[in-house]
């Protein structure tokens, strides 16, 4: 049976409008294999004829078999006083073969007659003529009606006749478009139901986020009698975006009981996937998806969400394919501790000396600068040294950075010296690099190498420097955070100082160590 609800994804088309947003045809035919896979019922890929890489993802689409979405071409009515068999943007969304087609179409009569530049009369004709002559050749047609709660707003009997005449001529679905995102859920709400009451059936909305209320806009469309929703991935989109799909649909599914026939188990997996595929940044506070989205940071939240987690959660993250996250932060109680280490394998008791030594310890070194809600190596080294549970795999005997500059001689150069005691054994490097921080670490695998190889596959993912107290100026305090990889798993370290080189040395050692102790662990 059909879902009584239908998602309509525009991440490929509206959703590369958004500023930084780009996809090549490859990133784009991947993209629409992962939202068929996930179940999404339509998915537009982008306006045939206005460049390359659309006229090749057609092209490549049309020889694909899709397993549950209609892909779909994107295009406008045609011109004015121009017959709709000589339109040749028309005859493009027939050559690109889909079986689905959505028109965009002028509602507002401010559009119609400044914008076009043709009568109303006339628009109304474009829009009949062009749904009429798709559906002749067989497609479903979707009429987007843009701006039509701005024109609803100045001359409702107007905005009724467009989308009217849309209907007449056959139309699959009317979708309304709050094309400026300025719009409030109420009004919405209101327009919406009117429309569906004046054409006896339901309609489709489209909405944009620029006041901050595009799902929410979306939301109150479903409620007055709306059957799809449009919207992006992520709300990519033109200026602030979309209406997010990846929050509109769990509303739907989990808060308002709509089966739209989704796994949304692989939601978080969507989100992160179209992320990386426009090399964007994951927002960590995204509903549902976010790393934050589930993170419990103060004591006594923590600890109720132990108890019952659904006071501080307000649905499993497991059904949207998030996970709690419990971290350690000044804030902290014996709870996070608990929990942070029975998820890395300690067992401890709550109110046992250990666990308020370790907690003692955050408070102070979280006073000073450090933090521990991204450094998860270090606080598990944190931990292992107060159960006795580490020992250092070498000792810093002494290091010495220099950065020579030769001003108008163009000569620069950095190197490191490193003298560590390993096993007992004194140990002394010299290595150059790129920077001050380059050098040592070169010079520190260098000298760890040939008693510990497995530290050559230790490679830097991530290298960030945050001031703390900035109205200290150059007498602030330096926070590096280092992330790391060995090729199979990433772990993140931190070190404080006064000192940037004394910072970034103390985060090195600590991501040095981890790896050295995970390794020998699983020896």
């Amino acid at each position: 049976m059909s879902p009584k609800v239908t998602i309509y994804d525009t991440t490929l088309r509206d959703g590369t409008q958004g500023t930084g947003i780009s996809f090549s045809t490859l990133d784009k035919l991947r993209v629409a294999e992962k939202l068929d896979e996930f179940g999404v019922h339509y998915i537009e890929g982008g306006w045939p004829g206005s460049n390359p890489k659309d006229a090749a993802f057609f092209e490549e689409a049309s020889k694909r078999r899709w397993k549950n979405a209609k892909i779909t071409a994107f295009g406008m009515t045609r011109r004015g006083k121009m017959k709709v068999e000589d339109d040749k943007q028309v005859q493009m969304l027939l050559d690109a073969k889909t079986p689905a087609v959505t028109i965009v179409g002028k509602t507002w009569p401010l559009h119609v007659t400044e914008v076009f530049q043709v009568s109303l009369e006339e628009n109304l004709a474009m829009i009949a003529d062009t749904v009429a002559h798709l559906k002749k050749h067989g497609r479903e047609v979707l009429y987007d009606a843009e701006h039509f709660f701005d024109s609803f707003r100045e001359d409702p009997e107007y905005s009724l006749k467009t989308v009217k005449a849309a209907q007449d001529a056959g139309a699959d679905l009317v979708v309304l478009c709050e094309t400026n995102g300025g719009a409030l859920p109420e009004w919405v709400e209101e327009v919406t139901r009117k429309v569906v009451a004046h054409l006896g059936r339901p309609v489709g909305i489209h909405t944009h986020n620029d006041g901050g209320v595009g799902v929410a806009n979306a939301l109150a469309a479903i409620r007055a009698g709306a059957c799809q929703v449009q919207g992006t991935i992520n709300g990519y989109g033109e200026r602030v975006g979309n209406c997010n799909l990846i929050t509109v649909m769990p509303n739907l599914q989990i808060k308002m009981g709509i089966d739209l026939g989704l796994d949304l188990t692989k939601l978080r997996e969507l989100a992160h996937f179209v992320d990386e595929m426009a090399n964007v940044p994951h927002d960590i506070r995204a509903p549902y998806v976010g790393i934050a989205a589930f993170t419990h940071k103060g004591g006594l939240h923590v600890h109720a969400v132990q108890k019952l987690a659904r006071t501080y959660e307000h649905v499993d993250p497991a059904l949207v394919g998030n996970e709690r996250v419990i971290t350690i932060s000044d804030m902290s109680g014996q709870s996070n501790v608990l929990v942070r280490a029975e998820a890395l394998g300690f067992k401890l008791e709550k109110g046992a000396p250990e666990v308020q030594k370790i907690l003692s310890e955050v408070k102070k070194l979280e006073s000073e600068g450090y933090e521990f809600e991204a450094a998860e190596a270090s606080f598990e080294l944190l931990i292992r040294r107060h159960l006795g549970q580490h020992k250092p795999f070498f000792d810093l005997l002494e290091f010495h950075s220099t950065h020579r500059h030769g001003g108008t001689r163009g000569l620069e150069t950095c190197e490191a010296t490193v003298k560590l005691s390993i096993n007992g054994e004194r140990v002394y490097t010299v290595d150059d690099g790129d920077g001050p921080v380059n050098a040592l670490d070169k010079a520190l695998r260098k000298a760890l190498t040939p008693t510990y190889p497995e530290i050559a596959n230790v490679v830097l993912q991530d290298y960030k420097v945050r001031i703390i107290d900035g109205a200290a100026g150059t007498e602030a305090r330096t926070r590096v955070l280092i992330t790391s990889t060995d090729g199979h798993t990433s772990w993140s370290t931190v070190g404080v100082s006064f000192n940037i080189i004394d910072a970034s040395w103390e985060a090195l050692v600590s991501s040095f160590e981890y790896h050295l102790l995970k390794k020998r662990k699983a020896m």
